[in-house]
């Protein structure tokens, strides 16, 4: 991220640039100001930014135009970099500080990995976000199942949980093939575990495997 700060004060300091119109540092820091509270108006909680300050040393030609962007493969939190461009003339990184404090979802007491989430399990907390996929609302944990065991107090996060299985690996399932205006079925042992709307494979009495998805109720639903 260092390298565009110093290739524009190698390119901009130089004396051909003297006399011209300069760009104004507060005006970057307002404009990247302005994008990051756009970008992070729907994060729930409360959002906090602090924009660093600008090299003094990197003189940038005046860009009436220039643009705001997130570098690919950013995330709008803790620490990080905004990008801002000249169209064919100036590009640089500009440092930003972002701080989301909301109430999150914690372990009410210590949980085991296979448990399914109560709302005895569940207790919440306020708190700085510092790692994306944390969990805010006890919808997203209420009848999850923990991949995990977790300490009393630990924050929940999504990678943490998963669906309850609608079918489980060995269990004898029903096919379900939605022809027009009706259905065919038949049965089958499925080979893998999975949650509704999630793939599975089933070997039929013939011997024939088929793809199908699980649905609620436990049974295939295999495309014609």
């Amino acid at each position: 991220m260092k390298t565009p700060l110093t290739l524009c004060f190698l390119m901009f300091s130089l004396p051909v640039w003297a006399g011209m119109p300069v760009q104004s540092h507060a005006e970057i820091r307002l404009k990247v100001s302005e994008f990051v509270q756009e970008q992070t108006q729907a994060m729930p909680g409360k959002v906090s930014l602090k924009v660093d300050g600008i090299d003094p040393r990197i003189v940038l030609p005046a860009c009436p135009g220039f643009e705001v962007f997130l570098p690919q493969g950013t995330q709008l939190s803790g620490k990080t970099n905004v990008g801002v461009r000249c169209k064919d003339s100036w590009s640089l990184f500009v440092p930003v500080q972002i701080k989301i404090t909301l109430t999150m979802l914690i372990a009410s007491h210590p949980l085991q990995q296979g448990q399914t989430l109560t709302a005895t399990d569940i207790s919440t907390q306020s708190g700085e976000v510092s790692q994306p996929g944390i969990l805010t609302d006890p919808a997203q944990a209420l009848g999850k199942i923990l991949k995990y065991s977790l300490g009393s107090g630990q924050i929940l996060k999504q990678d943490m949980l998963r669906a309850p299985w609608s079918v489980t690996q060995g269990q004898m399932v029903k096919l379900r093939v939605r022809m027009e205006g009706f259905f065919v079925t038949s049965e089958g042992k499925a080979l893998n575990n999975a949650a509704e709307g999630q793939p599975v494979q089933v070997r039929t009495a013939s011997g024939q495997v088929i793809g199908g998805t699980a649905g609620a109720d436990g049974a295939v639903e295999v495309k014609p």
